[in-house]
């Protein structure tokens, strides 16, 4: 018979959803066990989002420096790309993961690492381990890069996220299919660092899921940065030669490039995870409630990508403490999800934007209209001096709410989070007069936001 280990929670994933959730749970008391067959910390921490805004920087700063009149006259070199890399190196920790650990240790949680798969009703089994939880079991598996059926896709040994992120040198060209966030961060920042890129996209803009406007500046930037784009364009082969890779579009038109980056979404990592012993779906998303909990099965929770609902990093450590307080017995039930979500690319211009588009507004059945203005209020004479932007709102005309904002400019990640306190906590727009932004900041865009989708 085995010997069974238990627990009150087991959690299956140690990258940011399944750090947050352990630890909370472990904070409360509850005697945590956290499986982890790869890195502590996640794909964010060392592949993705970490990474990828560390190769981005260097260009960016450089920029904002040049549009300072007397900084401008320092900033006489090139990047140094050695330099860049390294420092991407000392962000990730050089894929050591041992920085995380001291956290998990000072909580009393357990970490096993190895493969963790279900085996029936709060069972799990880690490469020969039984283990039982008392009280739950928390599935945080993350998700991985989407490979697309293309003809000598995969025989071409194409880059992932993980290996663009993580490459010790730059290409002298790099050939890159898609065209969301994880796309155009990537083509930026490895243009910046000396490659010569092509940005390959189906559908006839980028970052299809968010404003035109915001599509424009961003497709404006790439080429101004010497980024070929080319959209509309379907991909029906690739076959890798001396020459490098090269891709075969609908229509004849081929394109060559040292490396091949595919970047067209992400899968969830839902497969070999004993689900089937459940009677559930073993591949695809996990369809979860708005307790994140699988319906028929109060004891498992299933949070991050794995579960589909918003694949952001941020909302999977929303919806970890949610599924902590849950299990710890409190009411806590998802409200910002979906459209609502707030997101941030960080590219140069940066795109941050919360809840809906005008068109997806108008898609959900909302009787809404924009407020546009752009990016020049007086606090612009201190950063992004210049350079394009442009800022909307999304104004329910019937409750005389926010149920979006976008801003596109240079550093507006930051504003975000006073658009989504608008948008989430639903506050009227004549209540949003009153939260007047101090001078000479650049939260003044707000004034005109509100004043005209007041009048």
């Amino acid at each position: 018979m085995d010997q069974v280990r238990e627990f009150d929670v087991i959690v299956l994933g140690a990258g940011p959803a399944g750090e947050v959730c352990a630890g909370r749970l472990a904070r409360a008391g509850l005697a945590v066990a956290l499986v982890e067959r790869e890195l502590v910390g996640g794909e964010c921490s060392f592949y993705a989002c970490m990474p990828s805004k560390a190769l981005l920087r260097p260009a960016q700063a450089l920029a904002e420096t040049r549009r300072v009149a007397g900084a401008a006259q320092a900033a006489t070199g090139s990047l140094d790309v050695a330099a860049a890399l390294a420092r991407r190196d000392e962000i990730v920790h050089r894929l050591d993961d041992a920085s995380h650990l001291p956290w998990i240790e000072e909580r009393g949680i357990t970490l096993i690492r190895g493969h963790g798969e279900l085996d029936g009703v709060r069972r799990m089994r880690v490469d020969g381990q039984l283990l039982r939880a008392r009280r739950a079991v928390v599935l945080a598996p993350g998700s991985g890069p989407a490979m697309p059926p293309i003809r000598g896709l995969r025989e071409a040994e194409p880059w992932t996220s993980r290996e663009a992120t993580t490459a010790k040198a730059i290409p002298k060209s790099l050939l890159v299919l898609g065209g969301g966030v994880v796309a155009v961060e990537l083509a930026q920042a490895y243009a910046s660092l000396g490659a010569r890129v092509s940005v390959i996209e189906a559908l006839d803009r980028l970052i299809s899921r968010e404003e035109e406007f915001a599509s424009e500046l961003v497709a404006d930037a790439l080429r101004a940065g010497g980024v070929e784009v080319v959209l509309g364009a379907k991909a029906v082969a690739v076959e890798r030669g001396r020459a490098g890779v090269t891709m075969l579009l609908e229509g004849g038109r081929s394109l060559t490039g040292d490396q091949l980056l595919v970047a067209v979404g992400r899968e969830p990592r839902t497969e070999r995870l004993g689900l089937e012993s459940l009677g559930i779906e073993a591949s695809g998303f996990v369809e979860v409630d708005d307790t994140l909990r699988v319906p028929g099965h109060e004891w498992l929770y299933v949070l991050g990508d794995a579960n589909g609902r918003v694949l952001l990093t941020h909302m999977g450590k929303y919806q970890a403490r949610l599924a902590a307080d849950r299990i710890l017995g409190r009411e806590a039930t998802l409200r910002s999800d979906g459209a609502l979500s707030p997101r941030v690319m960080f590219t140069e211009p940066q795109v941050a934007a919360v809840g809906h588009t005008l068109a997806g507004a108008r898609a959900a059945g909302l009787n809404v209209r924009a407020v546009d203005q752009p990016i020049t209020v007086a606090g612009e004479t201190f950063v992004g001096h210049g350079a394009p932007g442009m800022a909307r709102v999304v104004v329910d005309v019937d409750r005389a709410v926010l149920v979006g904002a976008t801003f596109a400019g240079v550093d507006v990640g930051e504003w975000l989070q006073a658009a989504t306190i608008a948008v989430i906590g639903e506050v009227p727009v004549a209540r949003l007069v009153h939260a007047v932004p101090a001078f000479p900041t650049r939260s003044e865009v707000w004034l005109g936001l509100i004043e005209r989708a007041i009048g």
